[in-house]
């Protein structure tokens, strides 16, 4: 389908990148339609919104600058720590204070998904569950690394509990998840011996000791550091199958996880029953009978979006980065092997070597990056007026919510992001509501943001991450 008139006066782009999209194929769909206001089956191809970048493939920060701008994150933000320099222990009341950090009892009712409100005893025993008694006056930290996909979560339980809505998708004790190879400190174990409470570089919530090989402080924290390195650049890879060690056998392996690569002459020409000529042959940690760290290579077919080292970051990668995505259900905290919206933001970047904070509110208000911030005094034409000047891949913030600028098309701006609801006022003047729940690509101002706002009352934050 041609651009409209409108559309070709805000269309930009450089003649190899135009070249380079002509030529691409589109997908579409017969007889498509949608309830998502604004958007037709051609805004779901990247190709549509690389095309309108004037300089897709232009470096925005070199390897150095975004070494940079990490060290700056960490300084500016509490929530991010270097591992590196965690105490070798904490006393009684250093720990007492991390647990009391994550595990509290909640200060809202919670409800199991029959309906059921928990009482005040079970929440507790949620509670108890962290082992107070275990604490002891002088508590060791240990290192360990993820060896799979695994959550994060409030308590040590696998429970799940919700909001009095009874929202099933929002799972209030879900926190985040972590991938294999990254490192944790373990601060503290379960009452069962299960759990494990663990401070990840953006995170402190309790993690499956299972999921977790325990090895030297040393040792853990320079395997996150070996080069050269392979970054997953998909959506979700998985190793090969591997009948002879069960351990590395179709793990999953999600976008902007980091391993190290390992050469011929280290495993030789048979790795785990396969040549590894045309695989990426990566070194993949494992839990020994004892639960200690072990090291093992991998395979991960070529076919597969792997890069040797992070990608460049250019504005072309946060759109194809971000697009690969697109469709996934919404994963609140990483649940349903998904992501949610910051999870989606935080892969995109990380694929590219940015760190940053893990929950919504700790990114729009943080320092790090240029970052704009509203209050109830600001008016949604400076809004307007910033996203008209707005980069691709900006993130935009409102409460609970962050999204991914992706363009202006016909004087409205477009987003895309890792979304639950879905709800906005029609031409007609009637109200909508209905569902997203996964990584969608939507008009920004004219989505609702509850019955009463729009998505634009709402910002309360722009961020370049710049």
């Amino acid at each position: 389908m041609a651009c409209s008139q409108a559309e070709q006066a805000t269309t930009s782009s450089t003649p190899d990148a135009s070249a380079a999209v002509a030529a691409a194929p589109t997908q579409q769909l017969p007889n498509y339609s949608t309830d998502v206001i604004g958007v037709e089956q051609r805004y779901l191809e990247p190709e549509f919104w690389l095309q309108r970048v004037e300089q897709p493939h232009a470096l925005v920060m070199t390897p150095d600058e975004i070494a940079d701008f990490n060290a700056r994150s960490y300084r500016l933000q509490d929530e991010m720590v270097y591992l590196n320099e965690l105490p070798d222990a904490y006393s009684a009341a250093e720990l007492t204070t991390k647990i009391d950090s994550i595990s509290g009892l909640p200060s809202y009712p919670r409800h199991y998904a029959d309906g059921r409100q928990a009482t005040t005893d079970e929440l507790q025993a949620y509670r108890d569950a962290s082992n107070f008694a275990g604490i002891a006056e002088t508590n060791p930290v240990r290192f360990g690394l993820v060896v799979r996909r695994t959550p994060m979560r409030t308590f040590p339980t696998l429970d799940k509990l919700y909001s009095e809505d009874l929202d099933t998708d929002i799972d209030r004790f879900q926190e985040t998840g972590v991938f294999p190879g990254m490192p944790l400190a373990i601060l503290h174990t379960s009452s069962d011996g299960e759990w494990y409470l663990a401070q990840s570089y953006h995170y402190l919530a309790w993690i499956q000791a299972k999921h977790v090989a325990i090895g030297p402080r040393e040792e853990v924290l320079a395997f996150a550091e070996k080069e050269p390195f392979a970054v997953i650049t998909e959506a979700k890879v998985h190793t090969n199958y591997t009948p002879s060690m069960p351990a590395v056998s179709e793990v999953q392996l999600d976008m902007s996880t980091r391993l190290p690569l390992l050469s011929a002459e280290q495993t030789g020409h048979n790795v785990h029953g396969q040549n590894p000529f045309a695989s990426y042959t990566v070194e993949m940690p494992i839990r020994d009978a004892n639960g200690d760290l072990a090291f093992t290579p991998a395979l991960i077919p070529r076919h597969n979006d792997v890069n040797v080292g992070y990608i460049p970051y250019t504005e072309a990668n946060v759109i194809t980065q971000a697009f690969k995505f697109l469709g996934e259900r919404y994963g609140w905290g990483h649940d349903y092997n998904a992501r949610d919206c910051t999870g989606f933001v935080l892969e995109v970047y990380r694929s590219m070597g940015i760190a940053m904070p893990r929950n919504s509110s700790q990114q729009g208000y943080g320092d790090y990056g240029q970052n704009v911030v509203y209050d109830d005094s600001s008016s949604n034409q400076e809004k307007l007026e910033r996203l008209d000047n707005a980069n691709v891949g900006d993130l935009i913030y409102l409460p609970g919510h962050v999204v991914m600028y992706l363009g202006k098309l016909n004087g409205e701006h477009y987003v895309i992001h890792d979304v639950h609801g879905l709800s906005y006022t029609d031409s007609n003047g009637d109200y909508y509501e209905g569902t997203l729940n996964g990584v969608s690509v939507t008009p920004l101002t004219t989505l609702g943001f509850g019955k009463n706002d729009t998505y634009l009352d709402r910002i309360y934050a722009i961020k370049s991450v710049r």
